[in-house]
């Protein structure tokens, strides 16, 4: 009987299409210990291929696999070229969910509960103002000015962000265009894990992308690239490449 596995996660690169299926990476971490006298496991690397029919029924898009978490179910295979599949362990998928954001629902909660907080505070100091004002004129335009005033408050302080050292611009992640090269490449997990810390740490990239300036095609920091995706940014610092 072949072993059946199960990979709960989001796409760690970019959904490359074929024929009739598509595939993308993913990884899962490993035990955080191990038998004595045996290395501990960082994370395993996967490379899963969808028939395109069952991928087409999540409602999934090239860009949206790198944002949504999934279940696969499915079963190991060999049989796959290595070009197609750069993961340490290639599975075929028989079944793909998209799982419900836990985080997102809280989030989405909590914000419900404190609009309706804000709407009920704000009706009882409109009705105490209506009181104040028919039992007292004079105090009217003081009234008025009130909620000018709580709006220039309100307004919230423009911050720069942060950029790497170097950075000649900022451009929407979504102007970049990828070669077809880099697709084909796997860069090294390890690295492209201690960038992910990084910009974790610091809330930006350690080094800006090298783009040429008029086409957006990305020349160098495929990496860097991947790991953009994968902390979902809609802008990222570049340098420009002039050589023709």
């Amino acid at each position: 009987m072949p072993h059946k596995m199960t990979l709960t996660g989001s796409a760690t690169g970019p959904l490359r299409e074929y024929d009739r299926y598509v595939a993308f990476d993913m990884r899962e971490k490993g035990s955080p210990s191990a038998p004595k006298g045996l290395k501990k496991s960082t994370f395993i690397s996967y490379t899963v291929f969808v028939a395109k029919k069952a991928f087409n029924k999540t409602g999934l898009t090239k860009k949206s696999i790198m944002h949504e978490k999934v279940l696969i179910q499915g079963e190991p295979t060999l049989d796959i070229p290595i070009d197609e599949c750069p993961g340490e362990i290639g599975i075929i998928c028989f079944q793909i969910t998209v799982l419900p954001n836990k985080n997102d629902k809280e989030a989405n909660d909590s914000k419900d509960k404190k609009e309706a907080k804000q709407e009920v505070a704000a009706t009882k100091q409109e009705e105490k103002q209506e009181s104040v004002a028919k039992e007292a004129k004079p105090v009217q335009p003081e009234v008025n000015e009130t909620p000018v005033q709580e709006k220039k408050a309100a307004q919230p302080k423009k911050q720069q962000p942060i950029q790497p050292k170097g950075t000649k611009d900022v451009v929407s992640f979504d102007d970049i265009i990828v070669p077809e090269a880099f697709l084909k490449t796997r860069p090294n997990p390890v690295k492209t894990e201690e960038v992910i810390e990084f910009v974790k740490r610091t809330g930006h990239l350690d080094k800006p992308l090298t783009i040429e300036k008029e086409t957006k095609v990305l020349k160098d920091g495929y990496r860097r690239y991947i790991v953009a995706k994968t902390m979902k940014m809609d802008n990222v610092p570049v340098v420009y490449d002039y050589q023709k």
